[in-house]
């Protein structure tokens, strides 16, 4: 049921992007290229974060469990956004970006890169969860359960390293 769902959603977005007018009016045609931009974005926000986590736990740490589940968190977050990455990346606007030139912040400590990291995670796949009830409402849950997911990795990460980390 969810897949079909799905697929029925992924058809009109598809009709919607080829600007074909058959299912949406103009203005959500061009608020969907706006939604496209911002899931980009944090797709990528998201995807980033969880690398940087991923080859903390594998290099630094070695820990073979949790670097993997970071990976797998990573992997399926990527999957359910495959179908659609052609449109992503047409909407897509670097030069444009008005958040490109913004200052980044130093991080002294490992421990604090690794907690900016699982935060920026987090953060991303929250806004994915709530502008996917807008684009494509039935993967939400999956933003969601992810979301949930990085949080108890953290909190792993916490309880096992907390001392190596410094926290």
């Amino acid at each position: 049921m969810v897949i079909k769902k799905y697929k029925t959603e992924k058809r009109k977005i598809q009709r919607e992007l080829n600007g074909d007018g058959k299912v949406y009016p103009v203005p959500v045609f061009k608020r969907s290229k706006i939604i496209l931009r911002i899931v980009d974005a944090n797709l990528n926000r998201c995807r980033e974060g969880l690398r940087v986590v991923e080859d903390s736990l594998r290099f630094i740490v070695n820990d073979d469990v949790l670097y993997k589940k970071i990976r797998n968190i990573r992997h399926n977050i990527d999957r359910i956004l495959r179908d659609i990455y052609p449109e992503l990346i047409k909407g897509r606007d670097p030069f444009g970006d008005p958040g490109r030139e913004m200052h980044e912040v130093l991080k002294k400590d490992l421990h604090v890169a690794v907690i900016a990291n699982f935060k920026r995670a987090q953060e991303s796949m929250r806004v994915l969860e709530e502008y996917s009830k807008i684009f494509l409402p039935v993967l939400s849950a999956e933003f969601k359960k992810y979301r949930y997911e990085t949080y108890i990795a953290e909190k792993l990460v916490y309880l096992r390293y907390r001392k190596f980390f410094a926290y």
